[in-house]
């Protein structure tokens, strides 16, 4: 089996279109500061770590690292898109007739060290391994989704999105197509300013979305409560 590839979801870091959930305390410029640091660091991580294939998916005109695959989102809904993302990077089938394997993550986690990655793609890899990898999000979303055989992300499409419940139909959807799924560590996605500073304080040294937190995000007590 060829090494899972990875791929980025995100949003070009533009003002009133990003981190909207951060103004206020943000105002639509600082927001869009934190959500660029956090782009930064996260592409920075998947560079980092192991991967077949690395490919920006992204919203916008933001551009690709060097040595990535760029493609633009497709569809309106955010499960769609999810869901096209899986489709349009799939790659030529081998001479098995079956995919590499796929992990998508997208922006909002920027402590997300290579090592969580590694693992994930070593779990896709690995001839017993799982069907599917999830890592659930603190919010009742997920921060990561890897499919040994990327069309089963169409379940994805029947699947609201940003709820409390979105994870657990998540993983609910997988089993239901008789996947067997294995559940990663579960991280703390970005949404508020009180988000903002717990991430930014298990980010490490050098992160630029710690450095973007310091100076753009407020850090009064109960902020985001």
């Amino acid at each position: 089996m060829s090494a899972p590839q990875v791929l980025v979801l995100a949003k070009t870091p533009e003002p009133g279109r990003v981190k909207t959930r951060l103004c206020p305390p943000c105002t639509p410029w600082q927001a869009a500061r934190i959500a660029a640091a956090a782009l930064a660091d996260t592409l920075d991580t998947v560079a980092a770590a192991t991967a077949g294939a690395r490919i920006l998916v992204v919203d916008g005109d933001h551009p690709a690292p060097a040595g990535w695959a760029r493609l633009a989102q497709r569809g309106g809904p955010l499960s769609d898109r999810l869901a096209n993302a899986f489709a349009d990077t799939r790659p030529v089938a081998d001479r098995r007739g079956t995919a590499a394997a796929t992990l998508l993550i997208g922006m909002d986690t920027p402590q997300l060290a290579a090592a969580h990655l590694d693992a994930a793609v070593g779990l896709l890899g690995a001839a017993n391994g799982p069907d599917a990898v999830l890592g659930p999000a603190d919010d009742g979303g997920w921060w990561a989704l890897g499919l040994r055989q990327p069309g089963h992300a169409e379940a994805l499409r029947a699947i609201p999105t940003s709820t409390a419940r979105t994870g657990r139909l998540t993983l609910a959807a997988l089993r239901h197509r008789g996947l067997r799924v294995h559940l990663l560590p579960r991280l703390r996605d970005v949404d508020t300013a009180a988000d903002a500073h717990a991430v930014a304080a298990l980010c490490p040294p050098g992160s630029r979305f710690a450095v973007a937190v310091d100076a753009d995000v407020p850090s009064a007590a109960g902020v985001g409560r």
